[in-house]
């Protein structure tokens, strides 16, 4: 991704625009000499003496594009009077950005079916251990741990759906001239509107992309960059909400990302355990979020056919926004395929809660042996208080079930109350549900063959900081 956006790809790509439209226009019948295409084909790549004489002609010229025609024509000779012909400088700046965000939006899409199967895998693991729930972060009916990781996929998918998407509709600026009318390659081919609707489709198709906008300004339209940068800020809210779980749990000593055995978490707290991968997703995540408010605001802004006062903020938000989309990826995935989960613990949780949970299942069941509804709900209020007590006042641990074998007035129930306690028969149909999911919404999802290779050829991610 740090490629991708690099100035050295950037100018690459500069110049394989150059030689696309030289390419089409020879085709179509401009007087281009083969010697012109044959030295810009052997001079795509800037060595360190080019990048100096490009950086000293955008100083002299205040034109970055400029500069770089001048530059290109320096190892290319023989074209260099006709690079750049009949363009204005967003043929370049523009169409490589959409190569580079197509090209980026597929990066990120590979990577992320790459987290949908490793968390997809931990589900599976753990589709029927109960935890319990939290509704407000207080304690809630149980779930299993397994669909409690349902939850964060099913965001993933439809973040990936958004992403291709995104990455499917996107189209090329192609050849369109200053402001849109193609008025420069109209007066190239003589009036030939034929021509120029060509030359149009031409560059399009040798750049790859499947079609043109129709009409464009000087610029594509700054609304594609909102539907790009839309999708990167909704995975933005789903890793930082996963990573955010993650950090609860990790505080609840339930589930934790990895943590290396000479891994330090504090410099002076040395039993600290920080969930520091977590928490650099959700700082990540956020500044991600943030970006598409600059797509926002600069679309909304420009002035009839552009103004450039877009261009020095979207230098710096889409690749921003890639480049932080990406590293936040690596992160979750290294977290999801270290993930320790610590059975006893979420059980004590599950022990100290339950009892209250089950009152209702004890009511239900005294109900079958002939006991009164009310009068069994009014036992278990009270006994439930006098150990809300124990617990919250006294700081003991919750004794309701032994209060309830206690007392002789459940005694036709005594025999059921194991039963009646254990966790599963609290969990519904998360198992179910979880394996129902996977096998219908991920595993089709995955099989799509260009991310079954991404899966298959991606090896564990490695964190160095």
């Amino acid at each position: 991704m740090a490629h991708l956006f690099s100035a050295e790809n950037r100018f690459y790509t500069w110049r394989q625009l150059w030689l696309t439209l030289a390419i089409a226009e020879k085709q179509l019948g401009l007087p281009i000499p083969d010697a012109a295409i044959d030295e810009m084909k052997q001079n795509l790549h800037l060595d360190a003496k080019q990048f100096e004489t490009a950086a000293a002609e955008e100083k002299k010229r205040r034109h970055d594009v400029m500069a770089h025609v001048h530059t290109f024509g320096t190892v290319a000779p023989s074209a260099a009077g006709i690079i750049h012909l009949g363009a204005t400088s967003c043929y370049v700046t523009d169409n490589a950005d959409l190569i580079f965000i197509r090209t980026a939006l597929t990066l990120v899409f590979k990577k992320l079916a790459v987290v949908i199967d490793r968390l997809s895998a931990f589900a599976r693991q753990y589709r029927d251990l109960p935890t319990l729930g939290f509704t407000h972060f207080q304690p809630a009916q149980l779930t299993t741990v397994g669909k409690r990781a349902t939850l964060w996929l099913q965001e993933l998918l439809w973040d990936l759906r958004n992403i291709k998407r995104a990455r499917d509709d996107l189209g090329f600026r192609g050849v369109k001239g200053t402001t849109g009318t193609q008025a420069s390659f109209l007066t190239l081919f003589d009036g030939n509107h034929d021509k120029v609707e060509e030359l149009d489709r031409l560059v399009t198709e040798l750049s790859g992309f499947s079609y043109a906008y129709p009409v464009t300004s000087q610029t594509y339209s700054r609304k594609i960059d909102i539907d790009v940068l839309s999708p990167l800020a909704s995975f933005g809210a789903t890793a930082h909400k996963i990573a955010t779980d993650l950090r609860l749990l990790a505080h609840l000593k339930e589930i934790e990302e990895p943590f290396e055995s000479t891994q330090i978490g504090s410099s002076a707290m040395a039993y600290k355990r920080n969930p520091m991968r977590s928490e650099r997703i959700c700082s990540l995540a956020r500044h991600l979020m943030t970006l598409h408010q600059n797509a926002l605001a600069t679309a909304s802004v420009q002035w009839f056919e552009r103004t450039l006062d877009d261009s020095a903020n979207r230098r710096i938000t889409i690749p921003e926004a890639f480049l932080a989309a990406d590293i936040v990826l690596t992160t979750l995935q290294n977290v999801s395929e270290g993930l320790v989960v610590y059975p006893r613990v979420i059980a004590r949780r599950i022990a100290q809660e339950l009892p209250f949970m089950a009152t209702e299942n004890i009511i239900m069941a005294l109900v079958k042996k002939g006991g009164d509804r009310q009068e069994a709900h009014e036992k278990i209020r009270v006994l439930s208080h006098q150990a809300g007590h124990q617990v919250k006042q006294l700081g003991l641990e919750n004794d309701l079930i032994e209060r309830v074998r206690g007392d002789a007035y459940f005694e036709p129930i005594k025999e059921e109350l194991d039963a009646l306690l254990e966790p599963s028969s609290f969990i519904g149909r998360a198992p179910q549900q979880v394996d129902k999911f996977l096998k219908e919404w991920v595993e089709p999802a995955l099989a799509d063959e260009e991310l079954k290779r991404a899966v298959e050829k991606c090896d564990k991610a490695e964190l160095s900081v």
